[in-house]
């Protein structure tokens, strides 16, 4: 199983804004950092914004922010939510299912189990769980006054 690069590209800004401990970010701070195309930053961070992982804050001043604590951030749920979909093989999804055999073989219920079993074990962990090493994290994205200010 493979995640996208959008949801890539997701985790590691909700990464990003959880170093930062309620300062706002821009998308133009992240996509310099991870060395990122803008325009593909501001895809994601629309995204997360949609699906309340983020707080966007207009303005001369404004930017992103996590929408609450990085332990309430659960990535089971980032990625359920940033995924497209979860279609193994096209007897998976409903819509595109062409395949002869469906419903007739044991292989459409173990893909489904493998999805869920994936999913699953994101579930067990939030953001914070991610951020493992934040003194570190903070030392590489963070200007010295911002890491002498934590």
């Amino acid at each position: 199983m493979r995640l996208t690069v959008h949801t890539d590209y997701a985790i590691r800004t909700l990464i990003f804004l959880a170093i930062r401990d309620e300062k706002l970010a821009t998308i133009s701070d992240i996509s310099e950092q991870y060395q990122i195309s803008k325009n593909h930053m501001m895809k994601v961070a629309q995204e997360l914004v949609h699906h309340k992982f983020v707080i966007s804050e207009r303005g001369r001043n404004g930017g992103l922010r996590l929408a609450r604590a990085a332990s309430e951030i659960n990535l089971g749920d980032v990625i359920q939510k940033m995924e497209a979909d979860f279609y193994l093989v096209s007897c998976l999804d409903p819509e595109k299912n062409n395949c002869k055999i469906a419903g007739n073989c044991g292989a459409q219920t173990i893909m489904h189990e493998a999805i869920t079993a994936f999913i699953e074990v994101f579930r067990q962990y939030t953001l914070e769980d991610a951020v493992i090493n934040e003194k570190n994290l903070k030392k590489m994205f963070l200007t010295e006054l911002e890491v002498s200010e934590t």
